[in-house]
C-alpha cells in the first residue's frame, strides 16, 4: 500500500512518530493509501527549514520567484491526467470535474501570482514641498497555510501561491481526508527546482499539525479555509500570539430568483450552483428564494432536472455527482434530511443514500435533494449542510427576501437573477455577503477580493488583497 510522505526541506520523508493514518477512497469505502500521522515535531522541522530558506528566498528577485512558480504550473498542466485521477479517487468527485476545474485552476493559481508579483507596486505620497513618503512591502517570514478537503489542490495552491510569490516561505497542512494531490505537488516542486525549505508540507490531523502551526511562535501569519468552528479554534490559539490571520469559513448562500430572469440560463446555472461537487463547495447556493409568480414553474422544472442527474462512479463519464468525501460527512447530510422533515419540510426529490453497483457498492453516495415548506429561520435553513441539499422558498417582495437572505450567521456569497439592472445593483449593495453574482455563478476573476462577512470569514484573498496580506507595510519618510 502506498505511503504518502511529508515534504520538508526539499525532501520527502517519513513522520517522526513513524505512525500513519488510513486514507480511504470515498467511492469504494476502501483504504487505498496511508498518510503521515505527524505532530509538532514534524512542524518544528518544517519551520526550521522554512526559516533557513527565508534568508535567500525573501530577497531573491521577483522575476526569479516567478520563473520557478511558472515551472511548477507547467508541470501541473503536463501531469493533468495523473493529478485529476488522484483528486477524483481521493475526494470522490467526478473525474471530469477534477480534469476541467480543479487541476487547471491549480495551475492558474501558480501562473496568476507568478505574474501578479511582477506588477505589484507600492504607494508614495508627497507632502507638498517638505517630504516624500513611500511604502515598502516586505515578506513577513514563515506562513502557515491550512487548506480544506472539498477542492484539495485548487484551494491548497490558492493558499500557498501568494505567500511564495511575495517572498515568504510556507509550512502547509492539506486536509488529512484528501492529501494525495498535495503529496504529488511536492514531487513536482522537487522536479521544478523549488529551493529546499521554501515550501514544506506536513500531513496529519488538525488537532496535531493544525494546532502546532496555529500555536508556533515562529509562524507569524496564518491563512485557513474550512469550517467556522475550526476557524474559531485557530483564532483562539493564534490571536493571543498576535499572528496575522485570514480565515475563510462556512457559508449558507442565498440564490435569489426574480420572475423577470433569463429563465433557461438561470435554471441551468442554478442546477450547477446547487449540486456541483456534490454540493461540497462553500459557494454553492443552498437556499433558493423564488419570486412567487415563478415559483411553481421553477419548482417543477428544477425537480425534473434534478431527477435527471446521475449519481454514480466518479470515474464514469455518465456520472454527474460522485461520492461525498467520508462516511461521517454522509451521515451528517442524512441527519439534516431527517431534521428537515421534523421541522415540517417536504422532500420533493432525493433524500436517500444511493447504492451504486459494481466497484462502488460500498461507497458514500447520496441523492441530490430538494426540500420545500420550511421556515427561513429553521435550523435546516440556518446551518451549513455542505452537501447536495437545497431548500425552496417563495417570496413576494425585495424587502422580504432581503430579511430572509441576510438572516443567517454566514455572509459568504449570493446570487441574484434578474434583468432589472437597478434592482440588481440595489440588492447587491444590501446583501450581507462578500461575493455577489448577478445572472451567473462561480464566474471568477482572480484579481478580485475573495472572502466573506460575519461568521464566513476574516480578511480577503485574491489579487492585490492576497499580496498585501502576505507582506508587511513600512512607511519611509524622506525630508526634501
Amino acid at each position: 500500500m502506498d505511503k504518502i510522505s511529508n515534504y520538508i526541506n526539499g525532501e520527502l520523508n517519513t513522520p517522526i512518530s513513524g505512525d500513519y493514518l488510513d486514507n480511504t477512497n470515498p467511492a469504494t469505502g476502501e483504504v487505498y493509501s496511508q498518510i503521515p500521522d505527524s505532530d509538532e515535531r514534524d512542524v518544528n522541522l518544517a519551520v526550521a527549514a522554512a526559516e533557513k530558506a527565508f534568508v535567500k528566498w525573501s530577497v531573491s528577485p521577483a522575476e526569479q520567484r516567478a520563473k520557478t512558480m511558472m515551472r511548477i504550473a507547467d508541470l501541473i498542466e503536463k501531469n493533468l491526467d495523473k493529478l485529476a485521477m488522484a483528486e477524483s479517487v481521493d475526494n470522490g468527485k467526478p473525474l471530469a470535474l477534477a480534469k476541467s476545474v480543479d487541476i487547471p485552476r491549480a495551475a492558474s493559481n501558480f501562473r496568476f501570482f507568478a505574474t501578479a508579483i511582477m506588477q505589484f507596486a507600492s504607494e508614495s505620497h508627497i507632502m507638498e514641498q517638505s517630504a516624500i513618503n513611500y511604502t515598502l512591502r516586505n515578506p513577513i517570514g514563515v506562513a502557515g497555510c491550512i487548506s480544506p478537503w472539498n477542492l484539495p489542490l485548487y484551494l491548497f495552491s490558492w493558499k500557498i501561491t501568494p505567500a511564495l510569490a511575495t517572498g515568504n516561505c510556507v509550512v502547509a497542512k492539506p486536509s488529512e481526508i484528501t492529501p494525495m494531490t498535495a503529496y504529488l505537488l511536492a514531487e513536482l516542486c522537487i522536479e521544478a527546482g523549488l529551493p529546499p525549505g521554501v515550501l514544506n508540507i506536513v500531513h496529519g490531523y488538525g488537532h496535531k499539525v493544525g494546532a502546532a502551526i496555529s500555536e508556533h511562535p515562529k509562524i507569524p501569519i496564518i491563512t485557513f479555509t474550512g469550517s467556522t468552528k475550526t476557524g474559531a479554534d485557530i483564532s483562539q490559539k493564534a490571536s493571543p500570539l498576535f499572528k496575522k490571520l485570514h480565515l475563510e469559513m462556512g457559508g449558507k448562500n442565498p440564490n435569489i430568483i426574480f420572475a423577470d430572469c433569463n429563465y433557461d440560463d438561470m435554471l441551468e446555472t442554478t442546477l450547477q450552483s446547487s449540486f456541483a461537487n456534490q454540493g461540497q463547495i462553500c459557494l454553492c447556493g443552498s437556499r433558493i428564494f423564488i419570486e412567487r409568480p415563478l415559483y411553481d414553474k421553477f419548482k417543477n422544472d428544477f425537480i425534473a432536472r434534478t431527477k435527471d442527474l446521475k449519481v454514480g462512479d466518479p470515474l464514469s463519464e455518465n456520472s454527474n455527482l460522485g461520492a461525498v468525501v467520508s462516511q461521517p460527512h454522509l451521515e451528517k447530510i442524512l441527519s439534516y434530511m431527517a431534521l428537515a422533515q421534523k421541522e415540517g419540510g417536504t422532500i420533493l426529490c432525493g433524500g436517500n443514500r444511493v447504492k451504486v453497483n459494481g466497484r462502488c457498492e460500498n461507497g458514500w453516495f447520496v441523492e441530490p435533494t430538494v426540500i420545500e415548506n420550511l421556515p427561513y429561520d429553521c435550523r435546516t435553513n440556518q446551518e451549513e449542510i455542505f452537501g447536495p441539499v437545497v431548500t425552496l422558498m417563495p417570496f413576494d417582495s425585495e424587502e422580504e427576501v432581503l430579511v430572509q437572505a441576510n438572516s443567517t450567521q454566514y455572509g459568504l456569497a449570493a446570487t441574484i437573477w434578474t434583468e432589472n439592472l437597478t434592482r440588481a445593483h440595489r440588492l447587491a449593495n444590501l446583501l450581507q455577503c462578500g461575493i455577489i453574482w448577478i445572472n451567473c455563478w462561480m464566474l471568477r476573476d482572480l484579481r478580485t477580493p475573495f472572502g466573506g462577512m460575519k461568521n464566513s470569514g476574516l480578511g480577503r484573498e485574491g489579487g492585490v488583497e492576497a499580496l498585501r496580506f502576505f507582506t508587511e507595510p513600512k512607511n519611509v519618510c524622506v525630508k526634501l
